[in-house]
């Protein structure tokens, strides 16, 4: 039987003496303590004693017993009192028990998260991720893996998180030039206008390239896939605005400020009230790109670039 009273009946200053002592003895040696320890500590405490912690942590009760004189040693104090009739916690014991629990599940959580982050893949973009192949992809992936995610991170920066650290692959939709990475082909997509709700060309089913001739353009030029090189030197555009990322893109767009051109899969993962897409007829495909470091490519890559191919047809 546990109980969470103090065998010894000590009181007034003699006790808050000794328990001072006992804690500042255990603090110098605090080097000594492991995870362990304290996860023995918590069972016998949460369990009942030593019988019923060795049958919750999976082990001998005299292994529980000499992890609990480990931790003692270590603390140089007593963390528990033992009787033939209970088993109790000493004053210091009771001082820390607290902070043993705190450190146990902080520990658990800790090993928790490196389970799901190595379980899980995590996928950079700038724009748009896969488009409309994005969720089709992580509900495959999931069925394909056991349950493990593919985590889709948005991340405004020409190589969209990877060169950054922030992600194990990359989509991109521009060439990237830089021997650290490696890139394949998964797929290309038609481009698209993008224009006020209110605009001459929201009228029309699709466009061409000669429709934005005289009109001011909407490109990112760090991550969007919109340059002035794809117009034919008679149909060029007057300007360009520049903008940062996709949403001040959308926000010039359909305050009619200029008009803009993207991928199909910005057209799919971001509609917009007041802006509307329209199919541009004649302009090349945008090739889409998954990237990831050449010395250090994610173990399970094969499989996401046979899915992402499949996925594009």
């Amino acid at each position: 039987m546990f109980s969470t009273a103090h065998p010894l009946s000590l009181t007034g200053s003699y006790s808050q003496v000794k328990c001072l002592s006992d804690m500042q003895r255990y603090a110098r040696r605090m080097n000594g303590v492991e995870v362990r320890h304290l996860r023995a500590l918590v069972a016998v405490v949460d369990e009942g004693g030593f019988t019923q912690a060795a049958a919750a942590l999976g082990v001998s009760q005299a292994a529980v017993s000499r992890t609990i004189a480990g931790l003692e040693r270590a603390l140089g104090a007593r963390v528990l009192h033992r009787t033939t009739r209970e088993v109790a916690l000493s004053p210091v014991g009771s001082q820390i028990i607290g902070h043993a629990r705190r450190v146990v599940q902080e520990t658990a959580a800790m090993v928790r998260a490196v389970s799901e982050a190595a379980a899980a893949v995590q996928v950079g973009y700038a724009w748009a991720a896969l488009g409309r192949h994005t969720t089709t992809v992580q509900r495959q992936w999931r069925a394909d893996h056991g349950g493990a995610e593919l985590v889709f991170v948005q991340s405004n920066t020409p190589t969209a998180g990877l060169g950054e650290g922030l992600v194990d692959v990359a989509v991109l939709r521009r060439p990237v030039d830089d021997d650290r990475f490696a890139t394949a082909l998964v797929g290309v997509e038609p481009r698209f206008a993008a224009v006020a709700a209110g605009h001459p060309l929201a009228r029309r089913r699709n466009v061409t390239l000669h429709d934005f001739a005289g009109r001011t353009v909407a490109v990112d030029g760090r991550t969007g896939t919109t340059t002035e090189q794809l117009w034919p030197a008679n149909a060029a555009p007057a300007g360009t605005r520049s903008v940062d990322g996709v949403d001040e893109w959308l926000t010039v767009i359909a305050a009619g400020q200029a008009v803009g051109m993207t991928s199909e899969a910005t057209a799919r993962q971001h509609p917009r009230p007041g802006v509307i897409y329209r199919p541009v007829r004649d302009a090349q495909p945008v090739a889409v790109l998954l990237a990831w470091w050449r010395d250090s490519p994610p173990p399970t890559l094969a499989d996401l670039l046979q899915l992402i191919c499949r996925a594009y047809g």
